[in-house]
C-alpha cells in the first residue's frame, strides 16, 4: 500500500465545505464506481454527516453482512489507516432497486428525510440483459427513486449516473437529453405484458437502433429523469465513457470489475483470448475511475448551487487526450510479458482484428476448439475444474460479441459542461478533485492498469511475480513448439493439394507475424 498523508482538507475548498454537515444517499455503492464514490466522499469531505447506502440481500448474504464486507474492502485501506472513524458514517438502508418504492420500509424513508444529495448509480451493466430485467433495474428504479426524493424536505440535488453510450447510434453526442427511443409508458406496459420468450424475440426490433438493452434502457431512464415535471429539486445526468482503473485514488491502478478493457486484459493475460475485434485507429475513450468520480462529486455540488430548472448533462470523456485501441493493444501485449498474471493457461499472444469474419475463424481455431478439446480430455482423465473450459469459451465469445459494437466505432462526446465545471473550481478544490483528462499519462496508466489488475482484481501477490515469469517462459516454449508442429503438419499436407497449399501460405504468413511479434517482445 502506498501511504497518503492525512487529509488536510477542511473548510477552505468550496466542495468539501458544501458537503460538510450534509447526509448523502447512494444507490449502487457496492459497485466499482460506487465504492470509489464512497471513498472519495469520506476522504475529501471529512465533515460529511452520514452516507446512507441502499443494499439488498445478495446470494443469501444479508444487507448487514454486505455493509460489513464493504467496510473491509481494499478501497478503504487508507481511510482505515488514517481516519477509521469515517467508516462509522456509513449507514445501511435495506432495499432493492427492482422492488416497488425501492423496497424501503417506513423507518428507512424517515431516515432519508435528512438527505441533501442523492447519487443514483445502481444499474444492471449486462449488455445482453433480458429486456424486462433491464427495464426493472435501469428504468423503474429511477421512477421509484424520484418518488422518494419528492418526499425529502432537505434534498438539494439528485445526480443520475448514466452512460456516454446511451445514444450510441449517434457519432456525435451532445450534453443534452435526446428523444426517447419509444414512449416510456408504452415500454413499461409491454415489459409487464409480454411473455419472456416473446419479449426476447421482439427485443432486437424494439430497441433498434440501440445496440443492446443496456444502452436502450439507459436512454429511457434519462428521459424519465428529464420529463419529471413536478420536481422540487435540481437534477443532473452524469455520463462517463469507458471507466477503467484509477489514475491516483484510492491507489494507482485500483480496479475491481471485469467489464470492458479489464475483461480483455485478464482473458488475454491468462492466455485464453488471442484475438479481439476492434478498429485499431479508433479512439478508445477510456476514463480513470477517480477522474470520473471527482467529476461526479463536483457535478452534484454545481447542480445544488445553481438550482437550475432544466436537467444539466455532463459527458465525462477523455476527449482529445484519448488513447487508441492500437495503443491499448501494443501496451497490453508488452506489459503482460513484463508483469505476467499467475498460472497462465497459455502464452499471451495474438492481435487485434478488424474483420469480424476473420475473427470468427481465428477464434474458432485458437480458442473454441482448443478449450473444448482440453475440457473433454480433462473429463476423460478425471480432472475436475472449478469452471468449465467450455463455459469460459462461451463467455469469451459473448464478451467479444457485445464489445465489438463499441470497439469498432468512435464517438465525439461534447464535454462543454464538464470543462466549464473544471474552470469553475477554486484553486483549493482543483488540488483535491481532478477533472482534467489531460493529466493522464497513458503509458504510466497502462502500467498501473496491469499491475492493479494483478493486485486488486485477481488478488495476486507481488512476491509471486518471479514464479509467474518462470511459468510464462515455459508457456513461451510450449506455444512456439506448438506453432512449429502445426507449421510442419500444414507443409506436409500442402504437398498433396493445391488448395491446401494456398491456405497454408496464408496461415504461415499469419503465424510468422505472430511469432515475430512474440519474439520481439521476449527479446525486449
Amino acid at each position: 500500500m502506498v501511504p497518503r498523508p492525512v487529509s488536510p482538507y477542511a473548510r477552505e475548498p468550496l466542495i468539501p465545505q458544501f458537503y460538510a454537515g450534509k447526509s448523502i444517499f447512494i444507490t449502487g455503492a457496492t459497485g466499482f464506481m460506487g465504492k470509489v464514490l464512497v471513498e472519495r466522499l469520506l476522504w475529501t469531505c471529512p465533515e460529511i454527516e452520514r452516507i446512507f447506502l441502499l443494499m439488498r440481500e445478495k446470494k443469501e448474504v444479508s444487507p448487514e453482512k454486505r455493509l460489513a464486507q464493504l467496510k473491509q474492502s481494499q478501497v478503504f485501506d487508507v481511510i482505515r489507516e488514517y481516519c477509521p472513524g469515517q467508516l462509522e458514517k456509513l449507514y445501511l438502508i435495506p432495499g432493492d432497486t427492482t422492488a416497488p418504492n425501492l423496497g424501503l420500509s417506513v423507518e428507512s424513508i424517515g431516515l432519508l428525510k435528512e438527505v441533501s444529495v442523492v447519487f443514483h448509480s445502481a444499474a444492471t451493466l449486462k449488455f445482453d440483459e433480458a429486456l424486462n430485467k433491464a427495464v426493472d433495474q435501469n428504468v423503474r428504479s429511477v421512477l421509484s427513486l424520484m418518488d422518494i426524493c419528492d418526499g425529502m424536505p432537505n434534498i438539494e440535488a439528485l445526480v443520475h449516473v448514466s452512460t456516454a453510450y446511451s445514444n450510441a447510434e449517434l457519432s456525435t453526442v451532445e450534453e443534452r437529453v435526446y428523444a426517447a427511443p419509444v414512449p416510456l409508458q408504452q415500454l413499461l406496459a409491454l415489459a409487464d405484458a409480454l411473455p419472456d420468450q416473446l419479449a426476447a424475440d421482439l427485443t432486437p426490433r424494439l430497441i433498434s437502433p440501440k445496440p443492446n438493452t443496456y444502452t436502450f434502457t439507459k436512454a429511457l431512464a434519462e428521459n424519465a429523469v428529464a420529463e419529471r415535471t413536478n420536481r422540487k429539486y435540481p437534477v443532473a445526468i452524469f455520463r462517463p465513457t469507458i471507466v477503467i482503473s484509477a489514475l491516483r485514488h484510492p491507489f494507482p491502478g485500483w480496479i475491481e470489475n471485469l467489464n470492458g478493457p479489464s475483461g480483455v486484459l485478464v482473458a488475454a493475460g491468462k492466455g485464453l483470448l488471442h484475438f479481439f475485434c476492434c478498429k485499431r485507429s479508433a479512439k478508445a475513450d477510456m476514463i480513470p475511475v477517480d477522474i470520473a468520480i471527482d467529476t461526479l462529486i463536483a457535478a452534484a455540488w454545481e447542480t445544488a448551487v445553481d438550482k437550475l430548472d432544466e436537467v444539466r448533462v455532463y459527458n465525462c470523456s477523455s476527449g482529445r487526450n484519448s488513447t487508441t485501441w492500437a495503443q491499448f493493444e501494443m501496451a497490453i501485449k508488452k506489459l503482460l510479458i513484463e508483469h505476467p498474471l499467475d498460472k497462465t493457461y497459455w502464452y499471451p499472444s495474438g492481435a487485434a482484428v478488424e474483420n469480424e469474419y476473420l475473427l470468427n475463424i481465428l477464434q474458432l481455431i485458437t480458442q473454441t476448439i482448443p478449450l473444448h478439446l482440453a475440457e473433454y480430455c480433462s473429463r476423460m482423465i478425471g480432472i475436475k475444474s472449478r469452471l468449465s473450459l467450455i463455459t469460459i469459451s462461451e463467455r469469451l465469445q459473448g464478451m467479444c460479441k457485445v464489445l465489438t459494437f463499441f470497439s469498432m466505432r468512435e464517438w465525439d462526446f461534447k464535454s462543454d459542461n464538464v470543462r466549464k465545471l473544471q474552470a469553475r473550481l477554486s484553486p483549493q478544490d482543483a488540488l483535491i478533485y481532478n477533472l482534467d483528462p489531460n493529466t493522464i499519462d497513458w503509458d504510466a496508466l497502462y502500467v498501473d492498469f496491469v499491475k492493479g489488475t494483478r493486485k486488486y482484481l485477481l488478488k495476486e501477490k507481488d512476491q509471486d511475480i518471479d514464479e509467474a515469469k518462470r511459468h510464462l517462459r515455459k508457456m513461451f516454449y510450449v506455444h512456439n513448439g506448438f506453432l512449429v508442429f502445426v507449421t510442419a503438419l500444414l507443409l506436409r499436407l500442402s504437398l498433396h493439394a493445391p488448395l491446401v497449399r494456398s491456405l497454408v501460405l496464408g496461415t504461415l504468413r499469419l503465424l510468422f507475424t505472430i511469432v515475430s511479434s512474440t519474439y520481439s517482445r521476449v527479446s525486449s
